[in-house]
């Protein structure tokens, strides 16, 4: 007979480890079925992770090249070892991974190593060894869309993974979408030398952000060096053994084109990743866009078979599927566990960094809510000044009637952990005027949420 469990998850990225590691602490018996020699899914293994490590390196060349003189530092002579640039983020993958594998022999979760297929309700076979399970989860992530007429070959035509593997600085790197990936990465490749042209199907970059942050987004890395070819598509590509000669042309139409471009990197978003688990020999139904199909509470069509993460709808952010990952552990050990899908962040790890959470003006505007603004500029701040970084600003949404926090959109210095509090403020139903009223340590960056939240009331203190 099979081995048996009371939970096995498929897929070992940040929605199927957390869960796998909230449904042992709370006695269950897990498995956790992962094909790649290592854990960590491609959040920390060929995404999140080793970009984040990328950004940071090439965060301290740009500096050591062009500002540190400023604070008189003097350095001299600066040049670039990529090679150990990339090694140092293939430490950082590695002590990731390893952190990972670690916290399943803790917690005594069973990696079953190999393909994962459902066979069957409760039953999984890995590399053709069948195990048993009370509940199945469904928590394989997503993929990289691809684009037609520009196949990918991960050496002239790259996606994610392969942008993040390049061994030499491109002369011109052109990146297809402006989204959270292709900004961040082609942000890298700028700093470390490339010229980098941004090429955009619609009028604007990340079309699900803020409009005026947008505007904003884009004067800054523009003033950064970046190029913009916004309402633009690709029609094809042809490569040879020095580059590629990419066709593009108006979104409405119009004169074809040729940029000639070294490298060029195809981010025009992710789909899920279901392909070979054997879901629709069981009867787990998809949507129209490939999704494995849920319930409120991660049920799929098929009672005992469970979805998470990128595989299902909403925002493909890790944090959003560990969130889903601790929410249906707690369910299954026969909790009541709560997750506010509109307190869920997203952030651009570029520099400045941009992070929102929350209602946009344009959605507050189409369903007719009423609403306030508050906005306070980095210049305004002394902490920003004191770093030299004043790019930017807070902006925050509260509701014109009950002043309660309905949003919040920030670009500018360490953007991504200020829009925590904002977070924090909204999960507890918090107001602008309870954010104003909290005491924050000055001189810190913090101090530009506050007075946002005071400029939501027209009384910000120092513009």
């Amino acid at each position: 007979m099979s081995e048996q469990f009371d939970v096995i998850v498929i897929g070992a990225g940040p929605g199927g480890y957390v869960c796998a590691i909230r449904a042992a602490q709370l006695g269950l018996k897990v498995a956790c079925v992962e094909k790649r020699a290592t854990l960590g899914g491609t959040c920390l293994n060929v995404g999140c992770i080793p970009s984040k490590a990328l950004l940071q390196s090439s965060e301290k060349f740009e500096e050591t090249k062009h500002a540190l003189a400023e604070h008189g530092v003097n350095v001299g002579a600066v040049s670039l070892d990529l090679a150990r640039m990339q090694a140092r983020k293939g430490e950082v993958v590695g002590a990731n991974v390893k952190g990972v594998e670690f916290l399943f022999k803790k917690n005594k979760v069973t990696w079953l190593k190999g393909s994962g297929a459902i066979t069957a309700p409760g039953k999984v076979s890995v590399d053709g060894t069948e195990y048993g399970a009370k509940h199945i989860v469904i928590a394989t992530g997503s993929e990289s869309i691809p684009l037609p007429g520009v196949e990918v070959d991960e050496a002239r035509i790259v996606s994610s993974t392969g942008a993040l593997e390049l061994a030499e600085v491109p002369k011109h790197l052109v990146v297809i979408g402006g989204g959270y990936i292709g900004l961040e990465l082609g942000s890298v490749w700028h700093r470390l030398g490339a010229e980098v042209t941004v090429v955009e199907y619609l009028d604007r970059l990340v079309p699900a952000m803020d409009g005026e942050v947008g505007k904003a987004f884009e004067r800054i890395l523009g003033k950064q060096g970046l190029k913009f070819r916004l309402k633009t598509k690709v029609t094809g590509a042809k490569v040879d053994d020095t580059g590629v000669d990419l066709t593009v042309e108006p979104a409405a139409g119009g004169t074809p084109e040729t940029i000639r471009a070294d490298v060029v990197l195809v981010a025009i978003g992710r789909r899920p990743f279901v392909e070979g688990l054997g879901l629709e020999g069981v009867g787990v139904a998809l949507d129209e866009r490939g999704r494995v199909k849920t319930d409120a509470h991660f049920a799929t069509s098929v009672p005992g078979i469970w979805a998470i993460g990128d595989a299902i709808s909403g925002p493909m952010l890790a944090h959003k599927a560990e969130e889903e990952g601790v929410a249906l552990a707690e369910q299954l050990a026969g909790q009541k566990p709560h997750l506010n899908y509109g307190t869920i962040p997203g952030v651009v790890y570029t520099w400045p960094e941009v992070a929102s959470v929350g209602e946009t003006e344009e959605n507050l505007k189409a369903r007719g809510q009423g609403y306030k603004v508050g906005k306070f500029p980095f210049t305004a701040n002394g902490r920003a000044r004191a770093m030299g970084s004043m790019d930017g600003f807070v902006k925050i949404l509260a509701d014109d009637r009950t002043d309660r926090v309905l949003g919040a959109h920030i670009i500018g210095p360490d953007a991504g952990t200020l829009i925590a509090e904002i977070v924090l403020a909204m999960e507890f139903g918090a107001s602008a005027e309870d954010v104003a009223r909290t005491c924050h340590a000055h001189p810190s960056l913090n101090e530009a949420v506050k007075e946002a939240a005071l400029a939501v009331d027209g009384r910000a203190l120092h513009i």
